[in-house]
């Protein structure tokens, strides 16, 4: 693989998507990052990475820039190439919900983002933090950030979580398509699907935690209104509501005796049941009558 040995992006203000981009090549080169305008040696040298400036969308060359592109272009902003480049664009679109609101906000400004969201514009601003603000002054305040110095690893924490989530959602999801299967359950008000997770050998402990991910991206005719993953504390089954789908009540199902937890508020329940076909009868209970 190509190794950068500098990172490049502009002066001046900064913003979240050259920040950001900046620390996943920063995690992935170990380079120090330099905040100046480039010169043509700088577009033309493989080894540099020049972020968010210099007018240029050439990977193969290390530049990461989209403020050439038309206005009515789809929009997408210097983190979006990076992660192209990464091969992570993709599962980033999917799995980081806040990606295209950022590439939105880079792109077409707070106005038409707002009006995208179907918000008021004074909303976005109260969704920044002092995280947010504190990490992008000091940033726009720097002009050289090298490893050791506290602002780059801080920036190689935030990148590095972001590579490996993705990386081990991923995982996760492949994992999940190959063990998962989908139930129908009958019942006399509707018949219901329900995405099912069994217990395997040489299973990922915590790969339940992409359930609903993957259960997301279910086609239309597949969709799920429930759960079931195997019980980490114990050799049964959790249930649960996807998408806190009100038609799911494991209120319902508190009472029977194989059943040792059930929320109060009806969207969780534990069983020590391991016959599936028990399983099933449990899931048929806890839905809601039309």
């Amino acid at each position: 693989m190509r190794r950068f040995t500098e990172i490049l992006t502009h002066p001046g203000s900064a913003h979240k998507d050259e920040f950001l981009a900046c620390c996943l090549l920063a995690t992935v080169h170990e380079a120090p990052i330099f905040r100046r305008e480039p010169k043509q040696a700088d577009l033309d040298n493989p080894a540099t990475a020049v972020v968010d400036v210099g007018g240029e969308d050439d990977a193969p060359r290390g530049n990461f820039d989209h403020h050439q592109f038309p206005k009515d272009h789809t929009p997408i902003c210097s983190l979006s190439l990076v992660l192209m480049d990464l091969g992570l664009y993709d599962d980033a679109k999917l799995y980081c919900d806040w990606l295209e609101v950022a590439e939105w906000f880079d792109t077409r400004g707070p106005v038409e983002t707002a009006a995208w969201l179907g918000v008021e514009r004074a909303l976005l601003a109260k969704m920044n933090s002092t995280v947010d603000l504190t990490l992008l002054r000091r940033f726009a305040g720097m002009s050289e950030i090298r490893a050791g110095e506290p602002m780059w690893e801080v920036m190689r924490w935030v990148g590095g979580d972001m590579i490996g989530y993705l990386r081990s959602l991923r995982e996760k999801l492949n994992e999940i398509g190959r063990l998962s299967e989908i139930w129908e359950i009958p019942h006399e008000s509707e018949d219901f699907r329900v995405l099912f997770l069994p217990r395997a050998d040489h299973f990922s402990e915590d790969a339940s935690a992409g359930l609903a991910r993957y259960a997301s991206g279910l086609p239309d005719d597949k969709q799920v209104i429930a759960m079931v993953y195997p019980d980490r504390r114990g050799a049964g089954f959790a249930l649960s509501r996807y998408n806190d789908d009100l038609r799911m009540d494991f209120t319902r199902i508190s009472a029977e005796p194989d059943v040792h937890f059930a929320h109060a508020r009806g969207f969780v329940a534990k069983t020590s049941a391991t016959d599936l076909g028990r399983v099933r009868e449990l899931l048929a209970i806890s839905r809601l009558e039309q």
